[in-house]
């Protein structure tokens, strides 16, 4: 069964021009070009979009720049610590022709589990699209408990799916045990995708993607296929790929936008406070190329 988003989506990064301004020229065309690398789907204006420096305004346009650039589902990053901001987010990326929302947890106020049940009811409430949560403890501050995603899957018709950052395997083993039918988990932890998948998980938001797309492609196919070996072989020559994605001198997406310079694509630097770009990251992404073979 094909997944409702498909396998392998991009979380893209959010181009910006040499002063810093949102680049919507540039946002459509790393779209289609990774649309032309084999990505299923994208998800935008995510963290690896930088969606924490963006406004709200400028959200929604690069959502829909984004839209009209491909033809594949556009699953929009509309989260907020704030209840009402991300319901009105939710609403805006709807209208602007999105094919799924990515909610995030509240981040920094920490709500309790009943209040993340009201949060994330509310936005689901506010649109008709089908709602992904993300689920990623050690930016948010606080898990959404297996208990509590259950509960929202089984009662709220429109959540879907999880975007699974959270590091825990076994706990997600759990979750895809319990979850209704057509409730979807993603990997949103590229290390930990081939692991993922074997629980359960049918496929990825990756931001490694943005430049091993083919691989990827290849680790679904193997997997699904029934080549488990296949599928250890092709992880294996991304692992160099998923420890050059973030680190703590170069957080995520700093190594990103500078892969994205070496390979010519839109990108630009990301604004404050990420960065700035460490000496030889440059150089470090021109050798996970040729790791992977694009010398």
């Amino acid at each position: 069964m094909e997944a409702r988003f498909g396998r392998v989506l991009t979380a893209m990064i959010t181009p910006f021009t040499g002063d810093g301004s949102l680049d919507l020229t540039g946002a459509a065309t790393l779209a289609r070009w990774l649309v032309e690398q084999g990505n299923d789907g994208l998800v935008v204006a995510g963290t690896t979009g930088e969606s924490p420096t963006l406004t709200h305004d400028e959200q929604v346009g690069l959502v829909a720049a984004v839209v009209d650039a491909v033809e594949v589902p556009v699953v929009a990053g509309a989260g907020s610590n704030d209840t009402e901001a991300a319901v009105e987010l939710t609403r805006r990326c709807t209208q602007a022709g999105a094919a799924g929302i990515l909610t995030v947890t509240p981040y920094y106020n920490r709500p309790s589990q009943a209040g993340l049940v009201a949060h994330f009811s509310a936005v689901a409430e506010a649109t008709d699209l089908p709602v992904m949560l993300y689920d990623i403890p050690p930016r948010s501050g606080r898990k959404i408990e297996t208990a509590t995603i259950l509960r929202l899957a089984d009662e709220v018709e429109n959540i879907v799916a999880l975007k699974d950052a959270a590091g825990d395997v076994g706990e997600t083993a759990r979750l895809v045990a319990a979850a209704p039918d057509g409730f979807e988990v993603y990997s949103g932890d590229d290390a930990l995708t081939l692991a993922l998948l074997a629980v359960g998980a049918v496929g990825t938001v990756s931001v490694a993607s943005h430049w091993t797309t083919p691989e990827t492609v290849a680790l679904m196919e193997k997997f699904f296929g029934g080549d488990p070996a296949g599928a250890r072989e092709a992880n294996r020559g991304m692992l160099a790929s998923y420890a050059f994605e973030s680190s703590e001198t170069a957080p995520n997406p700093v190594p990103t936008k500078a892969m994205m310079r070496v390979l010519g694509l839109p990108g630009g630097d990301c604004r404050p406070p990420m960065g700035p770009e460490p000496d030889g990251l440059a150089d470090r992404a021109r050798e996970i190329l040729v790791g992977l073979g694009r010398g």
